[in-house]
């Protein structure tokens, strides 16, 4: 089970760090990746960091101010997000693919998900 944490609300220009934690088992083997939502829209890829941590991929609108980075001592994947934008107001999700090692952009690409959190930027 994953869980993602850390939202809450933010001024435009801020930063926020988001967590995503799998309680029960290991995820040090699978790429994460981060997703978000906004209500009446599709789910959008964000970014993904591979198994090793290596590795890391960004959506165009993200690059450059967010980073994704990973912990396995702790199963742990972060999304350090910095200088917020309004448009970065959704629901935030992490998610792995259910094969290990591989790195994946695409949403349906991903099966397994956890909850998500609320970041709010305000103007």
């Amino acid at each position: 089970q994953l869980q993602a944490s850390g939202g809450g609300l933010v001024q435009a220009g801020g930063s926020l760090r988001l967590s995503c934690t799998a309680s029960g088992r290991s995820i040090g083997y699978y790429a994460v990746g981060w997703f978000r939502q906004v209500p009446g829209m599709e789910r959008e890829f964000v970014g993904v960091i591979s198994w090793t941590g290596a590795n890391t991929i960004y959506a165009d609108s993200v690059k450059g101010r967010f980073a994704i980075s990973r912990d396995k001592a702790k199963n742990t994947v972060y999304l350090q997000m910095d200088n917020l934008k309004p448009e970065d107001t959704a629901v935030y999700y992490c998610a792995h693919p259910s094969e290990r090692l591989v790195t994946y952009t695409r949403v349906e690409q991903f099966h397994h998900w956890g909850q998500g959190t609320l970041v709010t930027v305000s103007s």
